[in-house]
């Protein structure tokens, strides 16, 4: 990776970054790269966050030595064998679109000068690369949505989105995994945790996974719940 520069994130971290963008071969590089640091350094780093193109890893600077660390992320990034954009486990997520579920959906065919139909069949059609988990715990940015979908976020953000829905913004979608603010455009909502503090792996997407969403009708989302 000669295009990449690590640089400090304060007197615990070191970040990692490679040309920005959203873009699905440079996110796997930087996912390779997270998963290869952890299995390296294990409990000697106290995390490593993944993100569209970085990587950041925290660790104890009474512990560990900064420079030290750096040699060595540059060393595994050299090593590292050429990442597969597809690879990751495949998720399917049943969504019950539109009415009360998806109260943004008539805007979002608006949008896309078509039925809410034609948005449904658009959304479900493809398959979504998870980027990362960001804002609040077990969201996951995922990419990338068909350009007649790719709304802007909206323009006053809603106080509460109620946890599973499903929205898309600025070319990405997403699940709400718990009632939050949020300003994207909801067309759906699932039953589908993507973070539950009872499982034993608490968060059901991790960068580099994809996933696939499928229509439902509302007796399957109340079955569901």
């Amino acid at each position: 990776m000669t295009d990449l520069r690590i640089v400090p994130a304060g007197d615990a971290a070191l970040l990692v970054e490679l040309p920005p963008g959203i873009d699905p071969a440079t996110n796997a590089r930087v996912v390779a790269l997270g998963r290869a640091v952890r299995d390296q350094c294990g409990d000697t780093v106290r995390d490593v966050v993944v993100g569209y193109c970085s990587v950041t890893v925290y660790f104890d600077p009474l512990q560990m030595d900064a420079a030290w660390l750096e040699s060595e992320m540059r060393t595994l990034a050299e090593e590292l064998p050429d990442s597969s954009v597809t690879g990751g486990r495949l998720i399917d997520v049943p969504v019950c679109y539109g009415a009360d579920c998806g109260p943004d959906l008539a805007d979002v065919a608006a949008f896309a000068r078509g039925s809410e139909d034609e948005v449904i069949a658009l959304h479900s059609g493809a398959t979504y690369r998870v980027y990362l988990i960001g804002f609040v715990p077990g969201l996951p940015y995922m990419a990338s949505v068909d350009p007649r979908l790719a709304l802007p976020r909206r323009t006053t953000p809603r106080t509460l989105v109620p946890a599973g829905s499903v929205a898309v913004a600025a070319g990405q979608t997403t699940i709400y995994p718990s009632d939050t603010p949020g300003g994207w455009h909801l067309i759906g909502r699932t039953r589908v945790k993507p973070y539950d503090p009872s499982r034993e792996e608490p968060f059901l997407f991790k960068p580099g996974d994809r996933v696939r969403f499928h229509p439902i009708d509302r007796s399957e989302f109340e079955q569901a719940g």
